[in-house]
């Protein structure tokens, strides 16, 4: 039997935010000091929300015992698949980024690091997640065994 994917609920949309601005701070911090091992770290985190789940996320878990309780509850919940996806995309930039520090090809570091900057910063300051968007687009031209049957 094939693995799956865990499945997450849906999440309050106030989490994301807040681990958008955190991924803001710490990619600024990274495209000043070209510090890779900050951004592998990054990394780590982006990976962990992509294949683990936002739930054990370390951001998400920031955001559930120390800030959540401090809020009124969400009115509204967002389905976590586009944000894992997203998580997913900021993984493939932090690697890329990462790569080009390490290997001493540091434009490469920095452009890559800048993708992933202004696209957490869309998320944290105006609630733009590109990669949400991308998302159901991306969705809508994958085979699925449905279309494949047609």
């Amino acid at each position: 039997m094939p693995a799956h994917p865990p499945v997450d609920s849906p999440v309050d949309p106030r989490g994301p935010r807040f681990a958008a601005w955190v991924t803001t701070v710490v990619l600024a911090v990274v495209l000043v000091t070209s510090w890779w091992p900050l951004l592998a770290a990054q990394a780590v985190v982006f990976a962990i929300g992509a294949f683990a789940g936002l739930r054990v996320a370390p951001y998400s878990l920031v955001y559930k015992h120390l800030v959540a309780p401090r809020l009124r509850p969400a009115g509204e919940r967002e389905e976590a698949a586009p944000l894992r996806f997203a998580q997913g995309v900021g993984f493939g930039f932090a690697v890329l980024g990462t790569l080009g520090y390490a290997l001493d090809v540091p434009v490469l570091g920095a452009v890559a690091t800048a993708f992933a900057l202004a696209a957490a910063f869309l998320n944290a300051a105006f609630g733009f997640c590109l990669g949400c968007e991308a998302y159901p687009l991306i969705q809508r031209f994958t085979p699925t065994k449905e279309r494949a049957l047609r």
